[in-house]
């Protein structure tokens, strides 16, 4: 008997979870490798070496920066592939690969004019680059150390090396006050942005490399290649785990924390869960290739990017 009230209650739930597919595309030219958010604007870097710049209320593209062509390691010139980027009162960021042995190049562009910040000859294997305000970006480095980069001194104010694991992903908390790194190693890293001290190392629930991290009031989510979908509280440390059943490659929390979304399996569905409850809410089915970034505009709007040249849109209530 308890069996058979088991199965029912499983069934139940499992009828309960909506499957939904894509709202709305937007194509690209390009393979997506990097997407922010900012107001109603769709900031998206590219590996074809430019990023565009989407309208999502008017849909359509606005904008278009582009970076000169690189050589590769055979001597062909092919485009720069622009790893990451940002905006921040309409001054644009640009890291790309250099072609030059895994060093980066990082450009601003504000008023029609692109500015070569850092180049290969730097020899930083930066990977990842956000603003922290106008005149300061947060970098994280292919060995695991975050710095603080000064746009006017062009100098960078600290880096700290935070493991001697790989590094794989940061996030910024909403009022870029600290970031959480994550690396190989499957340990995450809270820092305090203005001084590169470390304030909390939160594990236990990770045991591989986690791709990709969010970080919204005082939690954390983390894609792991142990097909874990952690979760995090940043100042007590403590966390639990969803069961995926694939290697996740992508997470994000909503603004209010309520839910929570990774990519949890192998046809590279986006599962969104109760963040509390751990229930899953919905199976966000359509997604044509592996995950870079999900993206909540707000509590049901969605956005994802994957390797291939269509941004997906969703909606929770549809």
């Amino acid at each position: 008997m308890k069996k058979y009230i088991l199965f029912c209650f499983l069934s139940v739930a499992g009828f309960a979870v909506t499957s939904l597919t894509p709202i709305d595309t937007i194509e690209i030219n390009g393979t997506a490798k990097d997407m922010v958010l900012n107001g109603n604007t769709l900031v998206v870097a590219t590996d074809m070496g430019h990023i565009e710049v989407h309208d999502i209320v008017k849909k359509q593209k606005i904008k278009e920066i582009s970076l000169p062509d690189v050589k590769d390691f055979m001597g062909d010139m092919m485009p720069a592939r622009v790893m990451s980027t940002d905006v921040i009162n309409g001054t644009y960021l640009l890291l790309s690969d250099s072609g030059k042995g895994g060093y980066a190049n990082l450009y601003l562009h504000k008023e029609n004019k692109t500015e070569l910040l850092i180049d290969h000859t730097a020899k930083k294997p930066v990977i990842k680059a956000r603003f922290i305000d106008e005149t300061h970006i947060l970098l994280g480095y292919l060995g695991n150390e975050v710095s603080l980069y000064d746009t006017q001194s062009k100098k960078e104010l600290y880096k700290v090396q935070l493991s001697e694991s790989k590094f794989s992903d940061f996030a910024l908390n909403e009022d870029k006050s600290q970031v959480v790194f994550s690396c190989e190693s499957g340990v995450l890293s809270v820092v305090d942005v203005k001084s590169g001290k470390v304030l909390k190392e939160l594990e236990g629930q990770n045991v591989d490399n986690v791709y990709k991290v969010d970080f919204k009031g005082d939690t954390v989510s983390a894609a792991g290649q142990d097909r874990r979908g952690a979760i995090y509280d940043a100042k007590s440390g403590k966390g639990s785990y969803i069961e995926g059943e694939f290697l996740i490659y992508a997470t994000a929390l909503s603004p209010s924390i309520k839910k929570v979304a990774f990519a949890m399996d192998e046809q590279n569905n986006i599962s969104v869960y109760n963040t509390s409850s751990k229930s899953k809410i919905a199976l966000l089915k359509g997604q044509k290739s592996t995950l870079n970034v999900i993206i909540f505009k707000d509590e049901n709007i969605l956005f994802s990017a994957s390797d291939d040249n269509t941004i997906m849109v969703w909606d929770l209530k549809k």
